[in-house]
């Protein structure tokens, strides 16, 4: 994976400027929601679909149904009185505002853009590129960057007898999972590096807006680390950070001496799921915190008690400007009953379909995914695996595929669950079966920009 340059210091303006961030901060996952961006998938997820598996979805789903459903949940956000940005328009907005930005982002193109072939029309390739980079405006520079394009050149007889064939490198197909490049914490934005090479030029571009938009950035995190927005979800004086597939302990050191306003952070460790074999691991399943466990409220959250159960977390309390351990570790589930926080179940069908990436609006009011739309998808996808590997799947196969039936017939997947109703939870579900194929729901696929 190529090296990307570090963002440009945050320079100084004023609030009333366009595409300015300076008053971003989120204090709890349950404060009200005031701001959130968004990308519209584009032609960049068509590539996806070519490849799902190498392009980190779960399954294949229809792309216009996908826009489709996303268009649906910005609409759902803004009846909510939730503004709403997108990153195209930010970007517009910034290079407008701040050129500087815009430079960073023309001096990355050419480490993108590669020639091959002949070498006397490779190097006046590059160099017409170089010299054409001034005329390109700020929508042609995201295209590029979204899509990765490089060029062969083949000669031809006749006049511009020339025959170009373009090759998309690594296409940004994940980009509409805006959760991950980054985390908002009380005092700022943490900004991330994603785990895997397919994602890594993500987390470079918005925390280059992000930076460009004056937003206050309170760290970021650095190689070897790996960090995902998905692993970060802040509980007010305290906050859950974890640690696994994606997000490594030496993000985790980084973060702890970040100045991110947290008085106690609880490290929870990616567990293996129960219904596993021994030693088969599989972090898809549970990739991020937030596919196993949400807030919901200031004392309720929405988790798999499975899963709960057995996820080592260790806290972190404050003493000067440093994190250090207090006391031995325990479990998830344990931690947040200390910390008064009651937990509705949702069973194994339910969590791998998304219930918990739900997105809390204010305290005890989220939109969720429609859990019943979803889970005929997801089940049809495990059912695959356990023919493949019986051995690995098989009982969480067997185990999904009852419960489907048994909540199926009492009418209680979630959010429609007696158990959130009694937690006095208001949920409005959207029907978010096909995007949630690319492995995210509504808390996946929004970057919130102030709570």
């Amino acid at each position: 994976m190529r090296s990307v340059p570090t963002s440009p210091r945050r320079p100084s303006g004023r609030d009333d400027e366009p595409g300015a961030l300076t008053g971003a901060s989120a204090d709890a996952e349950w404060s009200p929601l005031r701001e959130v961006m968004i990308h519209r998938p584009g032609i960049e997820m068509v590539f996806g679909l070519l490849q799902p598996y190498a392009f980190l979805y779960e399954r294949a789903f229809s792309f216009t149904e996908a826009v489709r459903e996303h268009r649906q949940l910005q609409s759902a956000l803004e009846e909510e009185g939730v503004k709403v940005r997108t990153l195209q328009q930010l970007a517009l907005e910034v290079a407008e505002a701040n050129p500087g930005v815009a430079r960073i982002v023309q001096a990355q193109i050419p480490k993108i853009v590669k020639y091959t072939g002949p070498i006397e029309m490779v190097r006046r390739s590059r160099e017409t590129l170089r010299q054409n980079l001034k005329e390109f405006d700020a929508e042609t520079l995201f295209q590029i960057l979204l899509l990765q394009p490089s060029i062969r050149l083949d000669r031809r007889a006749g006049f511009r007898g020339i025959a170009p064939q373009v090759a998309l490198h690594t296409p940004l197909a994940n980009l509409c999972y805006m959760r991950d490049q980054q985390a908002l914490t009380r005092r700022g934005f943490i900004l991330g590096r994603m785990a895997k090479p397919q994602r890594r030029l993500e987390s470079w571009i918005t925390g280059t807006l992000l930076h460009g938009a004056q937003a206050s950035i309170v760290g970021e995190v650095k190689a070897p680390g790996t960090f995902e927005g998905g692993d970060f979800i802040p509980g007010g004086e305290w906050a859950l950070l974890g640690v696994g597939d994606r997000t490594n302990w030496s993000a985790v050191r980084q973060i702890l001496r970040m100045p991110h306003g947290y008085d106690e952070i609880a490290v929870v460790e990616q567990p293996s799921h129960p219904l596993l074999p021994p030693g088969e691991r599989d972090p898809m399943i549970n990739m991020h915190l937030d596919t196993y466990v949400n807030l919901a409220g200031h004392d309720v959250a929405v988790g798999s008690e499975l899963l709960l159960k057995v996820a080592r977390t260790q806290v972190y309390h404050r003493r000067g400007s440093r994190m250090i351990p207090a006391g031995r570790p325990t479990n998830l589930a344990d931690y947040l009953g200390q910390r008064g926080v009651q937990v509705v179940p949702i069973s194994t069908i339910e969590q791998m379909s998304y219930a918990s990436n739900f997105l809390t609006i204010r305290d005890h009011h989220i939109v969720a995914v429609d859990v019943g739309r979803t889970a005929e998808r997801v089940l049809a996808q495990l059912t695959k695996a356990a023919k493949r590997r019986p051995r690995r799947y098989g009982r969480l196969f067997r185990t999904a595929s009852r419960e489907l039936r048994e909540l199926l017939a009492a009418g209680e997947l979630f959010p429609q669950s007696p158990s959130l109703r009694f937690a006095k939870v208001r949920a409005r579900s959207l029907p978010l079966e096909e995007i949630t194929g690319g492995y995210g729901g509504a808390h996946c696929l929004t970057c919130v920009l102030a709570r």
